[in-house]
């Protein structure tokens, strides 16, 4: 039986997905083959030599040394896209809530709640302060056009908004999905000069997109505009976003990554990290969390890995060899040359690696898995992990 290890506080019925009969799910578990986690924080734990897989129930993944464990040979996942629909949501509730002073207004309904039959002239006088402009007509920026990118585009479209997106790695699939009045932009300084709302949803990579709104980038901006950051609170540069509130350069920032910094600052609308917070989106990412598990567990396919290539090959009944190892020349050789060695042929195989990562994978369908096999892969220089499914 397989052992799956719980952290943070999981109790989603989606666990039931993983077979009982194979799989012993607890947060107790020593030892285990698999981890399901939210939030915790695992750069100082020391991984048992048998865990095969992390999955982490949230598309980011900074909580977790991906390096490290595919040094260890662990794969990886996370869920892209299970709460795509709640964060889109809360973005749209975002665009809303930064049009209108909505929350000004509540705020200040509240402290004129003692003022008994008075209170309604007093709303009719003081409204005019919470006013702001409808979305109809306007121009959103969507910045990152991956699973809850393309939803907020086709979403703000079918309000009648006129949506720029920008992505320069757009997948196949989600560029299906995207309405076809969705206006590709080929820079970012498009989306800057023509978006009254822009929208952040792309992931944060030191490198890359560490303060990718600074000052810089909003003297590039529209006056008066509105910028939403569901995403990664990385993206934008508190200090650089404060001084243009002040300066009416942009009118409301909403940021689902309150901090010392931004909470309770005048423009700024900060959201205690709400974004995947329904009880939908928490099921879905579990549920597709133990799916990633038992696929890679079961069948050794891995899908929405963050350190592993993606491989896929149905099951056909043979016995399976499963290889992790460095993304060198020769080694597809030198691990065939080692199966033929033993008098066992290949009835089918995937090589899958990524360019840029050290890390390549492949999975040989066998005759047979004779004794030594194994070990004759794993003596291989370059291999990194060797499993057998029968």
């Amino acid at each position: 039986m397989y052992k799956v290890k719980i952290l943070n506080n999981i109790r989603s019925t989606a666990l039931g997905d993983l077979d009982s009969s194979k799989y012993e799910v607890s947060t107790e578990i020593e030892s285990p083959e698999a981890i399901i986690l939210r939030s915790a924080k695992l750069h100082d734990m020391e991984f048992n030599p048998e865990l095969l897989c992390i999955a982490r129930a949230g598309a980011g993944v900074n909580n977790i040394p991906i390096d490290r464990c595919a040094d260890e040979g662990i794969v990886v996942f996370n869920t892209p896209g299970a709460n795509a629909e709640g964060v889109k949501e809360l973005v749209l509730a975002s665009m809303f809530l930064s049009s209108r002073d909505i929350l000004g207004g509540i705020d200040w309904v509240k402290t004129i709640a003692s003022e008994g039959d008075e209170v309604p002239a007093m709303v009719e006088k003081q409204k005019a302060k919470y006013v702001g402009p409808e979305i109809l007509g306007k121009t959103l920026g969507v910045v990152g056009l991956g699973a809850i990118g393309a939803k907020v585009a086709g979403a703000a479209a079918a309000l009648g908004m006129k949506v720029y997106g920008y992505d320069p790695y757009i997948s196949v699939e989600a560029a299906w999905k995207l309405p076809s009045d969705i206006i590709p932009a080929k820079e970012l300084d498009t989306i800057y000069s023509n978006c009254d709302y822009i929208s952040l949803h792309v992931p944060y990579i030191k490198t890359s997109t560490h303060h990718l709104i600074n000052k810089d980038s909003i003297a590039k901006m529209k006056q008066g505009v509105r910028v939403i950051n569901i995403s990664r609170a990385e993206l934008v540069c508190d200090d650089d976003m404060i001084e243009a509130l002040a300066s009416g350069k942009v009118t409301r920032y909403v940021t689902d990554f309150p901090n010392g910094k931004t909470a309770g600052v005048p423009g700024i609308i900060a959201i205690p990290h709400l974004g995947a917070s329904t009880p939908e989106s928490e099921e879905n990412c579990v549920t597709m969390a133990c799916c990633e598990i038992a696929e890679y567990i079961e069948n050794g396919n891995i899908i929405n890995s963050v350190n592993m290539p993606g491989a896929y090959i149905a099951r056909t009944g043979d016995p399976r060899l499963c290889v992790i190892h460095d993304n060198i020349p020769e080694m597809i050789a030198k691990m065939t040359a080692a199966i033929s060695a033993c008098g066992v042929n290949i009835e089918n195989m995937i090589n899958a690696s990524t360019k840029g990562r050290v890390n390549s994978y492949s999975m040989f369908d066998v005759s047979a898995i004779p004794g030594g096999l194994v070990e004759a892969i794993s003596g291989i220089s370059g291999v990194t992990r060797v499993r057998a499914l029968l």
